[in-house]
């Protein structure tokens, strides 16, 4: 690479409202720290960006699946214009108000070369004269999202300083438009690489070393791939000081990417007496040549002291970490309390914020970040793996298992304990709020409510509506903290949740920590009353279990109460609710929008019933085993087994399920040289995300290189249509949906332009759990409405299907033109769509 001379200049949605009312002191991020890289190891810092203009109210908040953005939809329809000052934008959202004008004015970086000053719903646009073509790395924060000349990329819209983009920084003009995140300001610069291939130590994934446990571990590391070539058959090697080593292949990395890589931490030959040991990585390539090194410190403590573990998430295979505060008693069978961190809480502070117990084992997972999913979504699945994980270590009792949090994990508390209502003999939420879109805000206008694909959006995002659940609180005690002076989540929260209980739990208590903030100290979730009560419950055994009232959203969610498991709903997506019940050698069951369930008697080794009566009719069962229940033409009927051709529990929709079960991402090759750079950098761009949101590390392949078994049973998302993407024909042959150039058909409909994109989930023919999600553009303009990705936002509702036009970007429902849900034998013509 030539050397280039510069001159230094002298100096998403997720926008969650609540956070800005952080209160200044006791706030629980002030006493815990924001973790946050402020060091520049990657390369040479050549520009940092001090001028620039601003677009206020550039961004406005849209339907439930994101905002509406004026300024990517004139890229997208090539109306852009580099701005310059009071350049007026004659583009205008739909129901705009007239008075509403929008502008770009100039705008200068403070001394600390930030960019400040009621920059909310805002864009900030700067750009940089180069004199040469090379690879750079953009090290930008306070943005959801950066488009660098005209193609989307991740921000940095909490601050944490992980986000650090290759891209090719061609001579002449280069262009940055930056959305607004959490804290409404931007910092940007330039960075050329020390090395094509390159570690970077921020946001590492690391466990504690156990001198008590000595055995491998998983970690996880960054590396920046700043060339054009994809990486293949590469290698990371970790040495420890005593000579032990481990050999990890890392995974495929595209160009112009940074992907974080699991590796192996191998055992030690000798107990380390320190604190902590340092590692040396080694990244090698396929003819074994060193292309970086790293040193990198290990922490080391025994499995009786707080400490982390890490492992595989079957999400999409990336490593995860979970923090502990062990029981003082080292025997099986100690109570376990799952803890939820707060929304800018790491898992180890959370864990350190309880003092140690001598009943019980405290873990908390991370929600894939500090603010993540809100415990929804990704969140949600990641809060079972680590139960499921960290109970295969600890061996619980069975019957005393229980559930906490703090803030956003309050919330995490409430939806998850009435999400898995079985999981847990108490729950205790601390300064909660039940439902996170009741919290944030009032509720949508009438504008809104009567529009169709809203309504679909709802039903999308229905997993979160928590107070439909309420009846699910019932399985458990309930105890609720709350501060009385809490000025971030308002004691009216629960307040209002002591008022629903009241009305029909029997087992809770109601606590308001006088004079209490939202963090007054760490028994603001380490309370000795609360322990006290969840101690004094239990987990009600399955055998002692003989009546059930269970709701759920959607069986993709939540499908199963203890012998009871709903398979199938008559309205996807909405409220279902089923009441059993056990008298003598009949089984009586009432279902409400349920079209199959089955009775879970085999499998816990129960009695079978002699007599089932469904809806006041009585069936005769036969098997020996489950029993299975399907509704047909309004009659309950005994099967044999479920069709897994069907929707069913475990694959269902919608949209955002595709993102899960070891997730691949293949891209097309198959079109021209625009569309396949345009389908490549979405699929990278969706992979920047969801590892700055969900910590993900996501495989990316070329359609050309993907072959449907060497990726057996597991999700894919596929980018480009079937003239673009030859993995179409592989897995969605039989699908009623096909997108072609100018062309959707959608059953017996067909929309045509080549302004559309679509978004969808079906099954893959050759497998009976994993389903293949299609991201999928009709033409030039239709490719760039598929941009934004607030599918991986944690309360974004996506319906099986929805097909818009390019306007959708700035205008939302009025670029709609198809979206709902497939029936549940993923047919057009028995599914719900709104057209």
């Amino acid at each position: 690479m030539k050397s280039i001379q510069y001159t230094l200049l002298t100096l998403l949605i997720i926008a969650f409202s609540f956070s800005t009312k952080a209160q200044k002191t006791g706030d629980i991020v002030e006493i815990f720290g924001k973790e946050k890289t402020t060091s520049i190891d990657e390369g040479t810092v050549i520009h940092e960006f001090n001028n620039g203009f601003t677009l206020r109210n550039g961004i406005q908040s849209g339907l439930l699946q994101g905002n509406r953005d004026i300024a990517y939809w004139q890229i997208a329809t090539g109306k852009f214009k580099s701005p310059t000052n009071n350049l007026i934008v004659t583009d205008k959202f739909a129901n705009q108000d007239d008075s509403l004008v929008m502008k770009w004015e100039e705008i200068v970086a403070d001394s600390n070369r930030v960019f400040r000053g009621n920059l909310r719903e805002s864009l900030l646009y700067t750009s940089f004269e180069s004199p040469e073509n090379t690879i750079a790395l953009l090290d930008a924060s306070g943005h959801t999202r950066v488009y660098i000349n005209g193609e989307p990329h991740e921000g940095d819209h909490y601050e944490f300083g992980y986000t650090i983009i290759p891209f090719k920084l061609k001579k002449g003009l280069n262009e940055f438009v930056y959305t607004y995140g959490r804290f409404a300001q931007y910092k940007s610069q330039i960075i050329i690489p020390n090395k094509k291939v390159l570690f970077t130590a921020r946001d590492m994934t690391l466990p504690s070393i156990l001198r008590d446990e000595n055995n491998d571990r998983w970690a996880a590391i960054r590396v920046i791939n700043a060339s054009e070539q994809p990486l293949k058959g590469y290698s990371i090697e970790c040495h420890l000081p005593n000579g032990e080593i481990a050999v990890s292949e890392v995974g495929p990395i595209i160009p112009l990417t940074t992907r974080k890589i699991k590796y192996t931490i191998p055992a030690f030959t000798e107990t380390p007496n320190d604190k902590s040991i340092q590692a040396k990585l080694v990244l090698k390539d396929k003819r074994n040549r060193v292309l970086d090194t790293i040193t990198i410190s290990i922490p080391v403590t025994e499995s009786t002291k707080h400490h982390e573990r890490t492992f595989v998430s079957k999400i999409d295979g990336s490593v995860q970490y979970y923090s502990v505060a062990p029981s003082l008693n080292q025997a099986d069978g100690q109570a376990f309390v799952l803890s939820v961190h707060g929304a800018s809480v790491e898992a180890r502070n959370q864990a350190r914020a309880y003092k140690q117990k001598d009943w019980a084992n405290i873990v908390a997972p991370t929600n894939r970040r500090p603010f993540g999913f809100n415990w929804e979504e990704w969140g949600r699945i990641d809060a079972i793996e680590v139960l499921e994980e960290a109970k295969s270590i600890y061996k619980p009792n069975p019957k005393h298992i229980y559930l906490t949090g703090h803030s956003m994990g309050g919330h995490g508390t409430w939806y998850l304990g009435a999400t898995y209502p079985d999981l847990w003999g108490a729950i205790a939420p601390a300064a909660g709020y039940p439902d996170i879109i009741r919290y944030r805000r009032s509720g949508p206008d009438s504008s809104l409510t009567n529009n169709p694909h809203f309504n679909m959006m709802q039903r999308g995002a229905s997993g979160g509506r928590t107070l439909k659940l309420l009846d699910n609180y019932l399985q458990s005690g309930v105890y609720v903290l709350h501060g009385s002076a809490d000025g971030v989540v308002p004691t009216a929260q629960a307040r209002m949740m002591r008022e629903k209980l009241g009305a029909f739990h029997n087992n809770f208590v109601y606590y308001e920590y006088p004079g209490g903030s939202h963090w007054y100290g760490d028994h603001s979730v380490d309370w000795a009353p609360l322990f006290d009560f969840l101690k004094q419950n239990r987990v009600t055994p399955t055998a002692e279990v003989d009546s059930i009232n269970f709701t759920t959203a959607a069986p993709a969610i939540s499908a199963s109460n203890y012998w009871l498991k709903i398979n199938q709903q008559d309205k996807q997506y909405e409220t279902s609710n089923i009441k059993a019940y056990i008298k003598g050698d009949t089984t009586v069951v009432n279902p409400k929008n349920i079209s199959s369930f089955s009775l879970l008697f085999g499998a816990f080794d129960m009695s079978k019933p002699s007599t089932i009566i469904i809806d006041e009719q009585a069936i005769t069962p036969t098997s020996v085993d489950d029993i299975h229940l399907v509704k047909k033409e309004g009659r309950w009927m005994e099967v044999s087994k479920i069709d897994l051709s069907e929707k069913h529990a475990e694959r269902q929709g919608g949209f955002k399920m595709a993102f899960d079960n070891n997730v691949v991402f293949v891209y097309a090759t198959h079109g021209d040289k625009a569309t396949n750079e345009w389908y490549l950098n979405k699929a990278r761009f969706d992979a920047e995300t969801f590892l700055y949101r969900g910590n993900g590390s996501i495989d990316i392949v070329a359609d050309r290189e993907f072959k449907a078994e060497d990726y057996k049973d597991r999700n894919v998302i596929i980018y480009g249509n079937a003239d673009n993407n030859s993995a179409w024909k592989q897995l969605l042959s039989h699908s009623p949906v096909k997108v072609t150039k100018n062309k959707i058909v959608f059953g017996d409909k067909t929309y045509t332009g080549n302004n559309l994109g679509v978004y969808f989930i079906y099954p893959r023919s050759d497998s009976n759990t994993a389903s293949v999600g299609v991201i999928a553009g009709t033409g030039n303009e239709g490719m760039k409405a598929l941009y934004p990705n607030d599918y991986f936002s944690g309360i974004t509702g996506f319906p099986d299907i929805m097909i818009f036009d390019v306007d959708w970007i700035k205008d939302n429902p009025e670029g709609i033109k198809a979206s709902g849900f497939f029936g549940n034998d993923w047919g057009v013509t028995s599914g719900n769509f709104a057209q």
